[in-house]
């Protein structure tokens, strides 16, 4: 069942990326359909967040999509290369996301070979896991209900004793923030089979 956008509204950041772990994100971009099991997400708390590209209310180009009403893609580019793939969530004006670090491969597999040859077991970081999907910056504000992105709830149950908790990575700069446990994953032997 495709997410509705209750979900999306109805929850912070932090509260989402323990809830997308086990959902599973689907694409349906340049004709071919592929599907992963989120397992691991970070959580951006918006203007509080040292390391949220929102911090102190901070409005841009980029960002801006941050403070729309949550249930739509964040997509930016990361030491230019690297395209990035955020889910907005809470209301307007709360600028609120989740990032999407890694997936396991669920269908479309020959597409997402294609893409990434690597990409048979796991994604490996969130850059790799928007190349295997097919998802760019293009996609930046998209919204997330069923057309080219959308994320399924398929019953996948994850107990809150096989989530693992620490610190998000690459945001140093965000001195004591950086320490916060807002990187969600689910423990390597809690994962499905490939």
């Amino acid at each position: 069942m495709i997410l509705r956008r209750s979900f999306y509204l109805e929850q912070d950041a932090c509260e989402a990326a323990r809830s997308l772990l086990g959902k599973v994100i689907v694409t349906r971009i340049g004709g071919s359909v592929t599907a992963g099991l989120i397992t691991e997400t970070e959580a951006y708390m918006g203007i509080d967040d040292r390391a949220s590209h929102a911090y102190g209310g901070k409005r841009t180009n980029r960002n801006e999509v941050m403070y729309a009403r949550g249930g739509v893609a964040y997509v930016y580019i990361c030491y230019g290369i690297h395209h990035l793939f955020n889910v907005v969530v809470h209301d307007t004006e709360v600028p609120h996301a989740v990032l999407i670090r890694a997936i396991r491969p669920l269908e479309g597999m020959e597409a997402m070979l294609l893409r990434r040859p690597s990409a048979r077991d796991s994604t490996g970081g969130p850059g790799t896991l928007t190349q295997t999907l097919g998802i760019s910056v293009q996609h930046n504000g998209e919204e997330l209900t069923g057309k080219l992105i959308w994320i399924e709830d398929r019953g996948f149950v994850v107990r809150d004793r096989h989530i693992l908790t620490g610190p998000r990575i690459g945001v140093a700069y965000a001195k004591e923030d950086a320490l916060l446990p807002y990187r969600y994953r689910i423990a390597p032997s809690h994962l499905p089979l490939p």
